[in-house]
């Protein structure tokens, strides 16, 4: 099936033959779908913080954090932000000239309100010898548009949305890159003032992120008081995927040779992987807000990394038992109730374990990667939501799972899916080190029996096309995990260019 040449090739990614046969048995196969106990809810797998929790969680967060710990904040911020733009492309290629659709409609009466406004402006004087409101005036909102998107003016079709305009500050403006670098400083510096950042990027992009670094990191350095280590990684070429043709045979280009595809952001567990920290947040480049609506967001990031702290201490104490060999059947039972309460962690196969077993099955579930997730009550956003979900060891535990991942052939599963009353904003703190502060390879706790497969299309032949598990899905699937209803407040997703004249971005 694969000649010397496609040999060559995958050798020259970092793809084993072994790796890339096992992608063209998964076109074949499928994936299978998970077992649902129940969508997790407030009564039962998602934890609910009163006011007097707030304190406790917040004050423990800064307590560890004035120990000088190693936190990062790290955020996937590669590919372009052509989605986000998708209307104006339309409009762009349209067989009318005028706005005629309510998206279009809006983004220009509202115009004036994107904080990339001034530099759009600019951009149309230097190419149309007119700012924006004369060129609306004349009507040539093409023009307009143009300069937005080309390589002409701003070029925002094809830049990543780290690199975009998003909020007005006091004196000045904001590209979304930089509001992390705020968030950094609010939450994750640690007693040395000192802040630890990554980003994942395309490698096209890396200079502009690099250049923009040069540009502003002194300035906000000098602003909070803080000292910015800000990293950079790209997703690895041994992390993209073999395309295939409808058959399950590799898919090839009009030259025989194999088509590759971005593996997905499940890939970046590999990044994630590299990263040395205590404790590492992760949180998407586009759920920013303006100075004026940090407060909530400051908040609970220091809750979910107090409760983080909370859970790590209490594994750390028993784990140090365990590993002693001092404990009796009620120490035991103890660490049982703890998986089941607090970890939401259960299997009925328990009660047929004597002692010994026991205690081997409580330490394998204690010694992993630990994440909490902040949820927000569902308001029909698209993507993933939180639920009791089986692992391969008959396991129950708390799980974000995609819709692609249930079976909606299942009317039980489906009726659990519609159940789900809470949603995955991507709000992590993740706790990557063991009791004896070695990382843990994040590597083993990937669950490879999830996927996505798509459909596609290349130079006008169908194609199948091949995720990874998703970086909070599957390949976080043998995680301690925790959720934690946070307020929908924290959560204010870019999806679409007219998503920034919304109150939350203003």
């Amino acid at each position: 099936m694969f000649t010397q040449q496609d040999l060559e090739v995958l050798a020259k990614r970092g793809i084993s033959v072994e790796k890339a046969q096992s992608q063209l048995d998964s076109f074949a196969n499928g994936f299978p779908f998970l077992k649902l106990k129940c969508a997790s809810s407030l009564e039962y797998g998602i934890m609910a913080i009163d006011d007097d929790a707030a304190v406790y969680y917040q004050e423990l967060w800064n307590r560890y954090l004035a120990n000088n710990r190693t936190i990062l904040k790290f955020v996937p911020a590669s590919g372009a932000a052509s989605r986000m733009f998708k209307n104006l492309f339309e409009f762009l290629s349209a067989d009318y000239a005028r706005p005629t659709t309510d998206f279009e409609k809006k983004f220009f009466d509202d115009i004036e309100k994107f904080a990339f406004f001034n530099e759009l402006d600019e951009a149309c004087k230097k190419n149309e010898g007119r700012g924006v409101r004369d060129l609306i005036k004349s009507a040539q909102f093409k023009a307009v548009v143009e300069n937005l998107l080309l390589a002409k003016g701003l070029n925002y079709g094809q830049l990543p949305k780290g690199l975009l305009t998003f909020h007005r500050a006091k004196d000045s403006v904001r590209k979304a890159f930089e509001e992390h670098l705020v968030e950094g400083a609010l939450y994750a510096a640690n007693g040395e003032g000192k802040v630890n950042l990554h980003f994942t990027v395309s490698p096209e992009h890396l200079p502009l992120f690099e250049k923009l670094v040069d540009e502003k990191k002194a300035a906000y350095e000098k602003q909070y008081g803080v000292t910015y280590n800000i990293s950079f990684s790209v997703q690895k070429a041994s992390t993209d995927t073999l395309a295939a043709n409808m058959d399950n045979t590799p898919f090839r280009d009009e030259n025989g040779q194999l088509v590759f595809r971005p593996g997905g952001h499940g890939a970046l567990i590999e990044n994630l992987n590299e990263q040395e920290a205590d404790v590492i947040f992760i949180k998407n480049i586009d759920n920013v807000v303006p100075d004026s609506l940090k407060s909530v967001t400051v908040k609970y990031k220091q809750i979910l990394g107090g409760v983080l702290v909370s859970l790590q201490q209490k594994i750390y104490s028993y784990l140090q038992l365990l590993e002693s060999g001092k404990y009796g059947h009620e120490q035991l039972i103890d660490m049982l109730y703890f998986l089941q309460q607090k970890l939401y962690i259960k299997n009925p196969e328990t009660k047929q374990l004597d002692d010994t077993e026991l205690a081997i099955y409580i330490k394998n579930k204690l010694n992993r990667p630990l994440r909490v997730c902040g949820m927000v009550k569902n308001v029909g956003e698209p993507g993933g939501g939180p639920f009791i979900a089986q692992s391969p060891d008959g396991t129950y535990q708390d799980q974000i799972l995609e819709s692609s991942q249930i079976d909606m052939n299942d009317a039980d599963s489906v009726a659990m899916f519609k159940q789900g009353s809470h949603f995955n904003p991507v709000d992590l703190v993740c706790a990557t080190r063991d009791r004896n502060g070695k990382s843990y390879d994040l590597l083993k706790h990937v669950d490879p029996q999830t996927g996505f497969i798509s459909q596609k299309s290349k130079n006008g032949k169908e194609l199948k096309a091949l995720e990874l598990p998703g970086l909070w899905n599957g390949a976080m699937s043998d995680w301690n995990t925790v959720f934690v209803e946070v307020p929908i407040e924290t959560f204010n997703p870019v999806k679409t260019v007219n998503d920034l004249l919304r109150s939350t971005h203003q």
